[in-house]
Order: structure tokens, then sequence, then C-alpha cells
């Protein structure tokens, strides 16, 4: 099994990366699998709203120019993500924002082929802010029917310069106690595929308010 984390600081190896690593150190300890992809420091353009992946059913977004295409497919085969940011103005930052759009869009609109795999949103924050940009986070995984590990508190870690993370004994217990469960999931789920049925995914209804 395989756990694909994405990035999304500018910073490679700043508060957020620490944080993946705690996670990632726990899903290790379980035999799983575990790769870091950065892609906040990347100029990863917005989603346009155009439909196009929707039309051409080819798992791509019609924008080529950076390598977002490459990571969708890199999500797609792994067995759990997880998207995490720092905090930007109590939210998540930009290119992140722009990422998580065009890929969960292109998975939407192509099958959902997220659906049921395990995730796990990570949040890196210096004061405030973190909850809803957590909560943001959330809603990615939430709205592609994946299933959300979580922890003993909020997946939010606290700290200013590059490391400051480690020294917030308690998100290193959040981020530790993440990795775990995220683990655990994903062995109970390898160990029922077979022998319990997921629920049949239903034609999607789109409903206008507008009379």
């Amino acid at each position: 099994m395989k756990v694909v984390a994405i990035n999304g600081s500018p910073h490679k190896e700043g508060n957020t990366y620490h944080a993946l690593r705690l996670v990632g150190s726990k899903l290790e300890e379980n035999g799983i699998e575990f790769e870091i992809i950065h892609v906040g420091h990347k100029a990863v353009r917005g989603c346009m709203g155009c439909g196009t992946c929707r039309k051409m059913q080819n798992e791509k977004c019609v924008y080529s120019t950076d390598p977002v295409n490459d990571w969708i497919q890199i999500m797609k085969d792994a067995d759990g993500i997880i998207i995490s940011s720092p905090v930007y103005y109590s939210g998540v930052a930009g290119t992140m924002k722009s990422f998580l759009d065009r890929v969960f869009y292109v998975s939407g609109s192509n099958g959902n082929f997220f659906r049921h795999k395990v995730g796990a949103a990570v949040v890196a924050v210096r004061r405030t802010g973190g909850s809803s940009t957590l909560d943001t986070l959330n809603h990615y995984l939430a709205y592609s029917e994946m299933m959300l590990a979580t922890s003993s508190y909020w997946n939010v870690i606290h700290g200013t310069s590059q490391g400051d993370a480690l020294q917030d004994a308690e998100g290193v217990q959040i981020m530790e106690t993440l990795g775990e469960n995220m683990a655990w999931q994903l062995k109970m789920r390898q160990m029922t595929k077979d022998t319990l049925p997921a629920p049949t995914r239903k034609q999607k209804v789109m409903t206008s308010f507008i009379r």
C-alpha cells in the first residue's frame, strides 16, 4: 500500500513538510510506502471551469504547462492521500488551492477515482486560522466520498520558523496519531476489499435552484 502526501507550502522543508514527515513516519512503521510531492513552489494555474476534462474523459486537465496531470495519476494510483497547506490569511495557500480545484474537478468529472480512498488533511500555522484552513481542505476529501482519517484533535500543528513545529508537543502527537489511525484504516480497507463490496456509485443528481 502507498500514501501520497501533497505539500502545498512554497517552502520545501518548512513546517508543513515536517508535519507530513511525522504522519509518514507512522505509516512507514506500519509497512506503508510514503511519498511527499511538493507542489507549493510551482506555477500552477487555477481551474477555468471549461469542462474539457468532463467532455474528453481522459483523466486530464486541458492545461499541460505544469505537472498537474502527472500528479493526478500518481494520486489515482495511491491507496491514501494527504493534502496539506500552510495558512495564508486563514485559508489555503494560493498555489495549493489552484492545484486542488483542478485535480479534484478532473477526478469528479472522470468517475471520481478518489472515491473510497483513505484521505486526510494537515495544516501548519503560526497562530490562528488553522481550523478554517483544515475545513477547506476537508471539503475536497468529503466531496469525493473519501474515507477521512482523523486524530485526537484537529490536524493542525503550530510553528513560525522552519522546524518550529517539532517543538509543538501536542501537534507532534496529533500528527503521529493521525499516521497510526490512517494506517489502521488502510489495513482494514485492504483486508475487507474482497469480502465486503463497496456501495454502488450513484449517478450524481445536479439540482438547480433557479426556477
